[in-house]
């Protein structure tokens, strides 16, 4: 009996000193201070602007164990405005980061502390969510470490030597005018990626017909990335060797587990190891079953776990990052040695990807899926342009071929997509929970970068209700061309893959065209989370919704929440400026427009050296309707005057009578008139231009710029019912000049040089 009390002692005192010692460990507060500030750096040839924290990019890693509070200041020394979310952390929703929305942003000089406790593990990452600061240095690792009595802990995969990766891209435009350009469709970025798919290139090609039909529907050319980067950067270089870690040396055998984030703005990133296999342990911050790939594509945001094997002694092995586009890598070197480099990504077939989308494209702009399900990145309609897969030329797989865009089942290279995902834990959603459906499609266009849910930007949406306790579902169909990488704040998903009780939890789901998925999630912690593409540039297009808990509490940080509502609605409602101006010797030919997702206000000029060129002006005010936006109302008004109005006889000036093709008296030559109209683009991006004067009278006008003859060499016309006509070639220099050559009916022939904004 004596030896059962002691015993009985005993335990209960080592309980006691594990359940304190548990308490202790958990209270234990790690504190990070982030000083953001401004700095200059040179990564692509010149000196540019950028956002530096604790005076590196990226930002410093931070590195906590699950069971920790973190307690992060963060000391904005910019000359604005600023904020950091902690992407894909469970947290309170005060601690989220979104400025206007969780909180309002850091101002200027100022210290905010987030504060919360850690409690989940994996790799995740942190990132500015203010403006486009992300862009310009404003990322950085987050990991949070297992503790070595979880039971989850894995043997051989979570005590592996790692090492942290971010990956990012860096250009020497400014991203405010990065945003800009996307939204005026400048195609500069194409010339750099050197994409263009003008004519002259199409007829080389055996293309000609493609690229008829591409623009006959109305189409842009074929892209797979919306920018053009100077640079890829792997933990902020393009290229870095893996020698040791911790002090010991690679060798041969072993094993290095890298956490990989895609910091990136708006590139995807190819994954490839010249040491061959890949294995997949984990994605977005959780746990997987392992699985051996060749090669797979990390999204937007997106973060994956790998494990790499170093398969010969006195090599260092090539682990490649490539853009979608293919066109710009970065590397780390794992092991000592040789360096043995992985093939590069060959150039993308885009005419081959361009026929693809015409045959998915009605007239109407929406996808026709041809009875195709697809889902899960398995079917990737890109693969067309994969010379890799499909062959130098044209691929062989007939269009009723269910396997046309698999990527596995066309070749021997292994490539990871979502149904091979199978979470190592149960991750069932709580049973007999009411359960809320809701269904999106991801809408959009390149003509003029608008990106919504169901046509709709999130200015223009409530915010949408939930319960806290019930089960959320989301089915999700991407009705564009671009892919969308959709992430959801506060919250881990269970994405619907095949896998039954083991589906894969995730924060982000990368949706392919005319692919649908289903993601479900347990609303468990109140606030207003965002729910966006992650592409930042969609982001701030209008590409998101935000979930909101009902009846829950306000929030502190939050003083006014209808001024607040305002200042985030503001990103999707900014307007957007561009002008061009033709010096040319027949006079002044230039235009200026300011737009935003919905409204237009336009200009276009006519400046004559002398009075018979006289001068002439048209401003219009319109809105576009439609989820493609070809079609335009407007009002305007139109000035112009020259002395071609009259005629001399026997030294008296008579007035002309020249008529229109309506046969009204056509006032081209002096007119200040108001106007209502509509304006809609017609097959081969034609704009058909129809408007009313207020004196009666009416003018159509048909009219086309920017036709790609040439890479560099863009063909316009215009011709309209007052007998008026113009066409002209421009030659593209630079980015903001080009040499040009029109002739105008009124003013005559004319070259000058265009210069832009």
């Amino acid at each position: 009996m004596d030896i059962q009390k002691t015993l009985y002692k005993k335990v209960l005192l080592l309980a006691i000193l594990l359940l304190t010692t548990q308490i202790i460990y958990a209270q234990k507060v790690v504190r990070y201070d982030l000083y953001v500030k401004d700095t200059l750096v040179n990564f692509a040839g010149k000196e540019k602007r950028a956002i530096a924290v604790n005076g590196q990019i990226p930002m410093p890693t931070l590195t906590f164990t699950e069971g920790d509070t973190a307690e992060i200041h963060v000391h904005n020394l910019l000359k604005e405005e600023t904020s950091l979310h902690w992407h894909g952390l469970f947290l309170p929703n005060k601690e989220d980061g979104v400025p206007y929305l969780t909180q309002m942003p850091i101002a200027p000089g100022d210290t905010f502390v987030y504060r919360f406790p850690i409690i989940q593990n994996g790799t995740h990452w942190y990132h500015s969510h203010s403006g486009l600061q992300e862009q310009i240095g404003m990322y950085g690792n987050f990991v949070m470490l297992k503790r070595p009595s979880d039971p989850t802990f894995r043997k051989g995969i979570d005590d592996l030597p790692t090492v942290p990766i971010v990956l990012s891209e860096w250009t020497n435009i400014k991203p405010e005018n990065i945003h800009r350009m996307l939204h005026n469709a400048n195609d500069y970025a194409a010339l750099k990626k050197n994409s263009v798919q003008s004519y002259a290139e199409a007829i080389k090609a055996g293309h000609f017909k493609t690229k008829l039909n591409n623009e006959w529907k109305r189409m842009l050319a074929m892209d797979v990335s919306d920018v053009y980067y100077d640079k890829i950067l792997m933990n902020g270089k393009q290229s870095t060797d893996l020698k040791n870690i911790d002090g010991k040396d690679l060798k041969a055998g072993d094993k290095v587990r890298l956490r990989i984030a895609n910091g990136g703005a708006s590139s995807y990133f190819w994954l490839t190891y010249a040491g061959r296999k890949i294995t997949v342990v984990a994605n977005d911050g959780n746990d997987v079953e392992p699985v051996e790939v060749d090669r797979l594509i990390i999204a937007v945001s997106e973060t994956y776990d790998v494990i790499l094997t170093i398969p010969a002694e006195n090599t260092a092995f090539e682990f490649l990052a490539s853009t979608e586009d293919r066109t710009n890598s970065a590397s780390i070197y794992i092991g000592n040695g040789i360096k043995q480099l992985k093939s590069p990504q060959p150039r993308l077939k885009y005419f081959e990807g361009m026929k693809m989308m015409n045959d998915m494209m009605k007239m109407n702009g929406e996808l026709d899926d041809m009875g195709m399900q697809m889902s899960l990145n398995q079917m990737d309609m890109n693969v067309v342009m994969y010379p890799e897969i499909t062959g130098e030329t044209k691929s062989k797989q007939t269009d009723n071929d269910p396997n046309r865009y698999n990527t596995n089942a066309l070749a021997d290279i292994v490539t990871l997509n979502y149904a091979m995902l199978k979470s190592t834990q149960n991750t069932t959603l709580p049973k007999s929970t009411p359960v809320k459906e809701l269904k999106f499609e991801l809408s959009g266009n390149m003509n003029r970068y608008v990106w919504s849910m169901d046509n709709k930007v999130v200015s223009e949406n409530d915010k949408i209700l939930i319960k806290k306790g019930e089960n959320v579902r989301i089915v999700l169909y991407n009705g564009s061309m671009m892919r969308h990488p959709m992430h959801l704040h506060g919250h881990d998903f269970r994405l619907l893959n095949g896998q039954g009780e083991n589906a894969p939890l995730k924060n982000i789901v990368d949706i392919m065209p005319m692919e649908t998925d289903t993601l479900e999630f347990n609303a468990n912690v109140e606030g207003e989370w965002f729910f966006h593409c992650h592409i930042l540039y969609h982001m701030m297009s209008g590409m998101g919704r935000v979930f909101s808990y009902e009846n829950q509490a306000l929030n502190p940080l939050i003083p006014n929440p209808k001024l607040t509502q305002r200042k985030l609605f503001a990103d999707d409602r900014k307007f957007h400026f561009m002008a061009e101006n033709d010096f040319a010797t027949n006079g002044n030919d230039g235009m200026a427009m300011l737009q935003n997702t919905r409204w237009s206000i336009g200009s276009e000029w006519r400046l004559g050296y002398h009075a018979m060129h006289g001068y002439e002006i048209e401003t219009h005010l319109g809105k576009y309707i439609g989820k493609m936006q070809w079609l335009m109302p407007f009002i305007g008004f139109d000035w112009r005057y020259r002395k071609l109005d009259t005629h001399e006889h026997n030294g008296v000036q008579f007035p002309n009578h020249e008529k229109n093709l309506f046969r009204q008296k056509n006032t081209k030559n002096h007119r200040a008139l108001l106007s209502a109209g509509v304006q809609y683009t017609l097959p081969l991006l034609v704009i058909l231009q129809t408007e009313i004067y207020h004196d009666g009278n009416l003018r159509v006008q048909l009219m086309r710029e920017d036709i790609p003859v040439t890479k560099r060499l863009r063909a316009s016309f215009m011709v309209n019912t007052d007998k008026e006509y113009m066409a002209g070639f421009k030659y593209i220099a630079k980015r903001n000049i080009a040499f040009s050559t029109h002739y105008d009916s009124d003013m005559g022939l004319g070259v000058g040089v265009v210069l832009g904004y």
